[in-house]
């Protein structure tokens, strides 16, 4: 960006902000624990938590992986495998009526616009899907988390285990569910975020140690958790953590603005993860904010870019292909030799067309780069966030 945009967007600044959309509440509930994690058994701590009153649950739950003793490298070495008593079930039928348990508590805390997150792999994640769609949870996607550095297999009798799948739900087939389409594609190169990730499992620096050992056998990347809650959530809004482990939900809730609460039952992971939560420091809130949908930003009328200065009178806008140039004058209309209207209706009757979105189909050059206006509007709106 050059000086005079520098410029440009710090006088911008300072004119009186756009009215803000009709935004649903985001205010917690006063009787939340935030910032805590609960001890004990997560029904029984769920229970605590008033009705409505969560945003978001993301939930890491025992994936009952049915291992029949312990695993070994060929080398005889052995892997670090869940064989803690808190994944071990004695039966599918116990397993499915502990999911049902947690998850209608869930749904109890959640907001009627809140989401579900829930992470598995094939031993108990379709069991999960089913339950939660008994429940009334209504399924907006299953992302595959494909991992760079998956463990192999090492008996040669499997293809390698190489994803774990997450069950992204609303609360009904209706839910006004929150959705950051736009800081999605931005954060993917201007392209739709698909729905397979691919990230390395949590290693090196991130992998929190105790006595040199791993603190916790399934310990989450900070870069899932990230995409989640920046896709789903908004500032201010409360995430729980029913399996709150070495507290990667509460770390990245921290970073982002987010409000949490976790649920743990076992002492080690809850030291450890208010060690490590303490030390996270919350970014800048101009840093925080993101690339709003083009549906749910507040309106910006042409002109406010001309009065202000992003795109002053006189400035040649152009379609992409350079067809037809006009020239923008003081009111925010467009005179093209004699023809003049409104950035999309000069649009629509250059083309014949029966309407045309002027944002993107007009493009302009701000002496660094060509950009369409709506670049310029993207920007204001960023530099008036509140």
């Amino acid at each position: 960006m050059g000086v005079m945009e520098t410029a440009k967007l710090r006088a911008a600044s300072k004119v009186a902000k756009p009215a803000k959309r009709a935004e649903k509440s985001r205010a917690p509930h006063p009787d939340l624990p935030l910032g805590q994690i609960l001890p004990g058994d997560c029904i029984e701590a769920m229970r605590s938590l008033p009705d409505n009153s969560v945003d978001c649950v993301f939930a890491d739950p025992p994936y009952n992986l049915q291992l029949g003793g312990d695993l070994n490298r060929p080398d005889g070495s052995q892997v670090d495998a869940v064989t803690d008593h808190w994944d071990q079930f004695d039966s599918f039928r116990i397993y499915d009526e502990f999911t049902r348990d947690w998850m209608t508590e869930a749904r109890r805390v959640l907001k009627p616009d809140g989401a579900l997150w829930v992470i598995g792999s094939y031993h108990n994640i379709f069991r999960v899907g089913s339950i939660l769609q008994d429940l009334g949870f209504w399924i907006l996607n299953d992302i595959v988390w494909r991992k760079t550095n998956p463990m192999p297999n090492f008996k040669g009798t499997r293809f390698t285990n190489a994803h774990e799948t997450m069950i992204w739900a609303s609360m009904g087939e209706k839910s006004r569910y929150q959705f950051n389409y736009r800081a999605m594609k931005t954060l993917n190169d201007e392209l739709q975020m698909r729905s397979d990730w691919v990230m390395p499992i949590c290693a090196g620096a991130e992998r929190l140690k105790e006595d040199g050992k791993k603190a916790h056998p399934t310990q989450k990347p900070e870069a899932l958790l990230y995409r989640v809650l920046l896709a789903t959530t908004e500032k201010g809004d409360v995430v729980l953590d029913p399996f709150f482990g070495t507290g990667t939900t509460g770390a990245v809730a921290k970073r982002l603005g987010r409000e949490w609460i976790g649920c743990e039952r076992e002492d080690f992971y809850r030291g450890v993860a208010m060690k490590r939560i303490e030390k996270e420091l919350p970014l800048d809130e101009s840093v925080i904010a993101t690339m709003q949908s083009k549906k749910a930003a507040p309106r910006v009328a042409f002109g406010t870019l001309v009065e202000n200065g992003l795109i002053p009178p006189g400035t040649k806008v152009f379609d992409k292909k350079r067809r037809w140039i006009a020239t923008v004058r003081a009111d925010g209309s467009l005179d093209l030799d004699g023809k003049t209207g409104s950035i999309h209706g000069l649009g629509k009757d250059l083309q014949e067309a029966p309407s045309c979105n002027g944002w993107t189909f007009w493009y302009f050059d701000d002496g660094a780069d060509v950009n369409p206006i709506d670049a310029a509007r993207q920007r204001f709106l960023l530099a008036n966030e509140d």
